[in-house]
Formats: C-alpha cells, structure tokens, sequence
C-alpha cells in the first residue's frame, strides 16, 4: 500500500481557512499523514488544523523559505512514498481532486505531477486569464525530450497543488534549501534530466488566483529573474522565457479584447513592469543588497543571502 503525506505550509490563513478545511474532509482519499508547517501564525490557523488531525511545526516567520521549509517537511516524512503539497489558499475543487492526481503515480516513471488551478469564482479578468494559459483543459505526460516541443515549459509545475515520488525527489538532492522562489519548477528541471516525467493532471483541480497589484507584479518577476540568474542550467537546458512570455502577452491581449478590453491598458503597464523587474532580478548582482531587498517580493530571502 502507497503512503502518502500532505504538507501545507501556512501563515494566518485566515478566514479562508474554513473552507480549504470543509473542501479537504470531503476528500475521497486522504493523506496516510498530515502536516502542516506554519510560521509563527496569529490567529486561529492552527486551532483548526490540530482539529482536523494535523501534526504542526511551527517555525519563526523569518525562516520561511520557499525550498528549504518545504525539504524540512519532506525529511519529516521520510516514510512516505508520495508526498503531496498544497497552499492555504488553494481550495480543492471537487472530492476526487487528490484520488485524481495520486493515479498519475501508477506510471512509476512519473516523478512529479501537478494539478489544474481554476481561478478562484471572484477572480479579475486578468487573474483569471493567466490560470486557463498556464493550465490548459488537457493533460500531459512530459520527458526531457518535450524540451524541444515546449522549451522552458517543460519545466512546469506548481507546488500550490503538486505531489512528488518521494524517491525521486531524494534522488535528485530534493528542493533546493534557500530558494526565493520557483523550488518546484528547480526540481522538475533536475527529475526530467535525471530521466523522471512529469504529469500534468487536468482532472485533479482546485481554485487558485492572485489578483496581483502592479507593484507586486513587478517584485514577483524581480524574483523570478533573480532564480533565473541562479540557474542558468535551466535555461540552458530547456530554452529561454522569452517565446513563452510572448505567447502569454498575445493570448492574454486576445482574452481581455473578447471578456474585459477596459482592462488592455493595465494589462500593457503590467506587462512592462514584468519586464522591467525580471531584467533587474537577472542584473541583482550589480544592486546594493538592500536595494535588491526593497524590489523584492520575498524580503526574508534576503536576510540570509548575499547577491
């Protein structure tokens, strides 16, 4: 029998905390083990969840780190053979939704699979754009050969709802440990040239959006061009974002002209502004460190890191 652990990393998720509960007990398969690992929360985050039968570890807010907390949390269920990850603001969308992206793992050459996000109901129109580009209706089985059909995108995945083969994780030396963003799409990198696939489950869904600001459009892709500048295998081995971003820029014109065109200007501004902060992110190196802090969307990276 596969055992399989959840990890939820957590920060005063607050009202909406409930509602991921009521969606996770209606599950038609649940998790062998369950924890959540929170930073230092406030308010009744983790009063639920020990009622919902969660185990919790509870760390300083200013060790979070993308891939390190999450490697913790995967060291701590060293006897799981599939660990699934899930944010506090995504809700699952049906009652199959884990069932669904656990039978991905009956291919044993998949090391990783990712699910659907649907844009939460009250999502903007630009929001909910960008989750139908990024996860399409149709699933997908990729290998490191699709790099050639898919380029960067191959790479693909989100741990605000994914699971990992656990042995492969560990095979290829797991998430990353002071990562300021993108750990899943570092290992999915390394799993797919280690010879692992990835799969892309559209069936296993759950509502997940951001209605970005501007300024937190920009800080996000500093961030990204920040990574980026830390892996340059990535690119070099899957291509560069530049014919992905443009795809995106075209789609998303033809989404807002059909459902929103009041919002094309925004869309434009925004778009600059993504562009602008993944040049500066790359470029990170030649900024002052408190500088690159302040352009910055995860600010505790920079608290243990140098340029």
């Amino acid at each position: 029998m596969i055992k399989v652990g959840l990890i939820v990393p957590t920060l005063n998720a607050g009202s909406l905390w409930k509602f991921w509960l009521k969606a996770f007990e209606q599950q038609t398969r649940k998790p062998d083990c369950l924890l959540v690992i929170d930073s230092s929360s406030r308010d009744d985050t983790l009063t639920l969840a020990y009622a919902q039968g969660f185990e919790v570890q509870v760390v300083a807010k200013s060790a979070f780190n993308h891939g390190g907390t999450r490697q913790f949390g995967v060291d701590k269920l060293s006897a799981m053979d599939i660990i699934i990850f899930l944010t506090q603001d995504a809700l699952l969308a049906s009652p199959d939704a884990i069932e669904c992206l656990l039978a991905t793992f009956a291919d044993e050459q998949v090391g990783a699979a990712y699910g659907r996000q649907l844009p939460h109901r009250n999502a903007k129109p630009i929001a909910a754009h960008a989750r139908l580009f990024n996860y399409p209706a149709k699933s997908r089985l990729s290998s490191l050969e699709d790099r050639t059909r898919f380029g960067i995108k191959t790479v693909f995945i989100s741990n605000s709802f994914a699971a990992y083969r656990r042995s492969a994780l560990m095979q290829v030396g797991g998430f990353p440990v002071n990562a300021i963003m993108n750990e899943d799409t570092y290992v999915a990198g390394k799993m797919l040239v280690a010879g692992w696939k990835i799969a892309y489950c559209a069936d296993a869904q759950v509502f997940h959006s951001h209605d970005y600001s501007f300024l937190d459009e920009f800080k996000r892709y500093f961030d990204i061009g920040v990574f980026h500048s830390h892996t340059s295998w990535l690119q070099q081995t899957f291509g560069g974002a530049s014919g992905e971003g443009l795809r995106f820029v075209i789609s998303e014109m033809r989404y807002l002209l059909k459902h929103a065109p009041w919002l094309i200007p925004s869309a434009v501004v925004r778009t600059g502004l993504k562009w602008l902060g993944y040049k500066l992110g790359r470029l990170h190196r030649r900024l002052p460190q408190a500088l690159s802090r302040g352009l910055s969307l995860h600010k505790t990276y920079w608290l243990r890191t140098l340029p």
